[in-house]
């Protein structure tokens, strides 16, 4: 059985690959901390729906502004545990690249 070679990403693309996979893998982090197990289930199946429907997507904006709706979508399901008391505090919230500029400036 033979494998078609996938073709070699560039250093733009790797970097947005991790960046995509380092997302993936906090939403998941927050997920397990949902008491509720069919609330789990059903904002991982969310999360691997709107993963795996944009998948094959290339174009780098897209891609990007993908993100943020991903970082955005973190971002308030960490408040909203917060805010219920039920947030271990093991997971960090998302950071932007933006946050880290501003503070890096002062």
């Amino acid at each position: 059985m033979t494998k078609i070679a996938k073709t070699a990403l560039n250093l733009k693309q790797f970097m947005l690959r991790q960046e995509v996979l380092k997302l993936y893998r906090e939403i998941f982090r927050t997920i397990r901390l949902v008491p509720d197990k069919s609330n789990q289930r059903e904002l991982r199946d969310w999360a691997r729906h709107d993963f795996r429907l944009h998948s094959e997507q290339s174009d780098e904006l897209a891609i990007k502004m993908m993100l943020q709706y991903g970082r955005r979508s973190l971002t308030e399901l960490q408040t909203s545990l917060d805010l219920s008391g039920l947030s271990d505090k093991k997971v960090a919230p998302a950071k932007t690249k933006n946050s880290k500029e501003t503070r890096s400036k002062n």
